[in-house]
């Protein structure tokens, strides 16, 4: 048996984001069931693993059913712990644990007021004064943890953890909400737009699932502050200068033109995320330069 993990809309699902984050971050590969946002109340979707309601949800290889996020994170660390989940250090994993509880536990009006959307970033937005201050105790937070371990890399408690999975849907909508922030919280976010695992999972958002309406919000848009991304194409035929997708093995049958060749994929979906950004996907870029 295998994990199984119940997430919902890659666009709008932000603490979906985070249990997808877990597991990538330890290299498991669960088996990943879609809970469709615009087909029916989540927990209709899951009574296989009840009594979650909300996702994500993880169930365990001998079927314990785990539906926090936080819960996830510290099951998955006490399993894996050789995965570096938290850090060895206990000052560092004593302030990781606290950054990722307050996390867990509060910034309400920032997460009603701005919800994570990243098909989308808006321009000049209005935001009322209970969401600046969930932003200005952020901030805070996020520069005491960055003075303290700034020089053993770029994440809160340099190397990352669970503290940065807990705040990476923040990052996203700090960006989605062309939030104002002081340099280090900016170069933080910047870190998370910038993450692989971070730009792998907005390109699944962004060919997976429907434009849900309820998300959008009356302001002007801007496009996403991330990286640029790689210019490549879906085309209808190949021939492919690759004989295999680079991501299931399989046999091509869809296509994209990147930088003046054609490679082939076995299905749509790895087809169209690799598209939207190539550099994201590094068996891809790996790929083009040995094809």
């Amino acid at each position: 048996m295998t994990y199984k993990l119940f997430i919902g809309d890659y666009a709008y699902s932000s603490w979906s984001l985070r249990g997808w984050l877990l597991f990538r971050t330890l290299g498991l590969k669960p088996d990943i069931h879609l809970v469709d946002f615009n087909a029916g109340a989540v927990f209709e979707q899951m009574p296989e693993v009840a009594p979650a309601r909300t996702v994500p949800t993880m169930q365990t290889p001998e079927g314990t059913v785990v539906w926090d996020s936080l819960a996830m994170a510290e099951e998955l660390h006490d399993r894996h712990p050789e995965g570096d989940l938290w850090p060895t250090d206990p000052t560092a994993r004593g302030l990781g644990r606290a950054l990722a509880a307050e996390m867990h536990s509060g910034f309400s009006a920032l997460r009603s007021e701005c919800p994570m959307n990243l098909r989308t970033s808006y321009r000049n937005v209005s935001l009322s004064e209970a969401t600046r201050t969930d932003i200005a105790r952020i901030e805070t937070i996020w520069s005491h943890a960055r003075s303290k371990f700034a020089d053993r890399g770029p994440w809160l408690l340099g190397t990352w953890s669970i503290a940065d999975i807990a705040f990476a849907p923040v990052a996203a909508r700090f960006a989605g909400y062309d939030v104002t922030l002081s340099d280090v919280a900016q170069a933080y976010v910047d870190t998370h737009l910038s993450d692989t695992m971070f730009r792998q999972w907005r390109s699944m958002a962004l060919v997976t699932g429907d434009t849900l309406p309820w998300y959008a919000k009356p302001f002007d848009t801007k496009p996403w502050p991330g990286p640029a991304p790689l210019f490549a194409k879906p085309v209808e035929t190949g021939p492919a200068v690759n004989t295999t997708c680079p991501f299931t093995g399989g046999k091509p049958g869809y296509f994209l033109e990147y930088d003046g060749s054609v490679y082939g994929f076995e299905n749509r979906i790895c087809r169209d995320e690799t598209a939207h950004d190539p550099a994201a996907w590094p068996s891809f870029m790996q790929m083009t330069r040995t094809t």
